[in-house]
């Protein structure tokens, strides 16, 4: 009996079949690359809408009066002008502000950053008694509205004598229950093996604290401090009610008073302003932005 052995033609698989003979679906050759247009789009629409009204304060704050008052608008300034931040510097005590501005946001972050971590590092790591109530009490202050406790944190501030001065200014405000939630749960996701193997080697709990705890929380700490001092920089109405003199003034209190008159605003001093006391925070943002992403990434419920 003969047996064939001459070579069989291999199938070769159609046009457009996948490696198993079938042909692909409808809809997923290209999807990839063009079934999400719409998102990008949206991202974009949101991009501009976001950083439209900076790019339109910047321009605008080397425009003329007259030009920022004109209908309809122009975008890109008709005659450049340094006007307005000349203005700005000779007309306000700008050293004097800024200042102010500077030593309480700077004290207000310190503290935030000190006293918020050795609460959340209590209330993480620590067993203690009424540690559950002192939990519940944080979340509960954080839900309150900062303006059910303006008047009474006035008026404790006014008994205390420290009206009118820097230190009322930045002590009602060193800690902060978002920045004890925040750390509290950061330092939760930390290992305890480290702090056993430190109470091992005879080290105390603020030893462990200030060698062990706060070295790994570089991005939660940066976090913190990027958001408390943006709050303290751009806080208007307590050093509004608090400053009762020029010299006391910061920065966006200074900028309201002298750019709006009873009759008229002067746009272009109030957009050079604006200009001039967002740069501080733009330039931490752009120093610790990595640090930032990072905690904000990093730190959410246990």
């Amino acid at each position: 009996m003969s047996v064939d052995t001459a070579p069989r033609p291999v199938a070769q698989p159609s046009r457009g079949a996948t490696p198993s003979g079938r042909a692909p679906r409808s809809g997923m050759v290209g999807s990839n690359n063009g079934g999400h247009w719409w998102l990008y789009l949206v991202l974009v629409v949101a991009l501009v809408a976001v950083i439209a009204p900076f790019v339109w304060m910047v321009l605008g704050s080397f425009k003329s009066e007259g030009e920022l008052r004109q209908v309809p608008p122009t975008w890109w300034p008709q005659t450049a002008s340094l006007d307005n931040y000349t203005q700005l510097f000779s007309r306000l005590n700008f050293g004097q502000f800024f200042f102010n501005s500077t030593a309480v946001a700077v004290v207000v972050t310190v503290g935030n950053l000190v006293f918020c971590s050795m609460l959340g590092y209590a209330l993480a790591m620590l067993d203690f008694k009424g540690k559950k109530a002192i939990f519940v009490a944080v979340m509960g202050t954080l839900m309150i509205p900062g303006v059910v406790t303006f008047v009474p944190l006035f008026v404790l501030v006014a008994n205390a004598g420290l009206v009118d001065t820097l230190p009322g200014l930045f002590l009602p405000f060193l800690v902060s229950p978002f920045g004890v939630f925040l750390m509290r749960q950061f330092i939760l996701g930390l290992p305890k093996d480290l702090l056993d193997a430190g109470r091992v080697d005879g080290a105390g709990e603020l030893t462990i604290f200030a060698r062990i705890i706060m070295p790994l929380c570089g991005p939660a700490l940066a976090t913190l401090g990027i958001l408390t001092f943006l709050g303290s920089w751009n806080n208007f109405l307590w050093p509004l009610v608090v400053a009762q003199s020029e010299d006391k003034y910061t920065l966006p209190v200074a900028l309201a008073l002298y750019a709006t008159g009873q009759n008229s605003t002067n746009y272009g001093l109030l957009l050079a302003g604006s200009t001039v006391v967002i740069l501080p925070i733009l330039v931490i943002f752009l120093i610790f932005q990595r640090r930032f992403i990072e905690g904000i990434a990093t730190t959410g419920l246990k």
